[in-house]
């Protein structure tokens, strides 16, 4: 069943009340929230784009929870490169919500059943399997949707040729998921397939995590698409999400080009100077919001990319259709992918 059903107007009729309701408890129950929200003089919205909303730098300095210590389930982290790490606290009750609506996003373009899955990452960086990094709590998010995994490198980040042909041989000939992120999968996937002749056309592909890499490579996303198909992978789905909003991707349509809302969430696109919402075409700061944060006040955030909104409810799928362009000059460099480091 898809969630991306709802037009942009009942979608923010139907999130507005919800999201309300969150900004109340939170700042009932988180006291940095209420300070913040207090200073602010933020009375009531009448639309989404006039509720409170946060920095996403603000996870890296303050505990920002609305659950008591001896509630926390599990405490995610961000990828940062500076050594400010975002921390994100679930409760059971969190960790569970946010797990089945991954799914059943996921599930709009991968079906109901569990498909073999080919891993483009390391089975190294799963280590602590309470605290995990936000690259690994993708990676391990994602694993979920599939069976019969194989990691297309090893141990050391090298490129496990018997792995990957072990598995095509095996599960090649039927529907299969392949899940990395974006600069790894041209790496390490694209180029040992076209070096290869590996045949991927019965793959569909999830990826994620930034162009910045690549755009140094000369690789725009539409390049991308283009070289993937060269190796048979026409089924190719980018995502957008933080550690910040775990469980909520914005995902990119059967029609390519361009991120969808699942229907628990949306985005405004701010300008950077007056914090005005801007229209469809117009890029600025990406706002997130999400319905999915309970445990902590995560509902709202301005982030530190710039998007552009290209329309709304014109797509393959209702409401916006919008493209991360970029981090913002002088944001910190940071990414689940570019976490990443490539063995001397």
């Amino acid at each position: 069943m898809s969630v991306f059903t709802l037009a942009q107007d009942e979608k923010e009729a139907a999130l507005l009340p919800q999201l309300d309701e969150l900004t109340s408890f939170h700042r009932a129950n988180c006291e940095p929230y209420d300070r913040i929200l207090s200073a602010s003089g933020y009375q009531k919205a009448s639309g989404i784009a006039e509720l409170p909303w946060l920095p996403v730098r603000l996870f890296k300095t303050l505990d920002l929870k609305s659950i008591p210590d001896d509630e926390v389930f599990k405490v995610l982290t961000s990828s940062g490169t500076t050594g400010d790490v975002s921390r994100i606290y679930l409760d059971k009750a969190a960790a569970a919500e946010q797990q089945k609506r991954l799914a059943a996003t996921v599930q709009t373009v991968l079906g109901p059943k569990r498909l073999p899955m080919l891993l483009v990452d390391t089975k190294a960086m799963l280590k602590d399997r309470r605290s995990f990094s936000a690259r690994g709590a993708g990676v391990l998010g994602m694993s979920t949707f599939g069976r019969d995994h194989v990691w297309a490198l090893d141990l050391d980040g090298q490129v496990d040729l018997a792995a990957i042909r072990g598995f095509l041989a095996r599960h090649g000939d039927a529907p299969f998921l392949i899940f990395g992120f974006t600069f790894l999968v041209w790496l390490h996937l694209y180029e040992v397939a076209r070096d290869n002749g590996l045949d991927l056309a019965n793959g569909i592909l999830i990826h994620s995590g930034g162009w910045k890499k690549l755009v140094d490579q000369a690789v725009s996303p539409d390049e991308f698409r283009a070289r993937l198909a060269g190796v048979g992978l026409t089924r190719v789905h980018n995502y957008y999400g933080m550690v910040e909003q775990i469980g909520t991707i914005f995902l990119e349509g059967p029609d390519g080009g361009a991120l969808y809302c699942p229907d628990f969430a949306d985005v405004v696109i701010r300008d950077p100077l007056t914090w005005a919402e801007l229209p469809p075409g117009e890029p600025g700061l990406i706002e997130v919001i999400s319905t999915l944060p309970t445990s902590y006040p995560g509902h709202v955030l301005l982030t530190e990319d710039l998007g552009v909104v290209h329309g709304i409810d014109d797509g393959a799928w209702p409401g916006k259709r919008f493209s991360v362009l970029g981090r913002l000059p002088r944001a910190e460099a940071r990414g689940c992918s570019d976490t990443y480091r490539e063995a001397a």
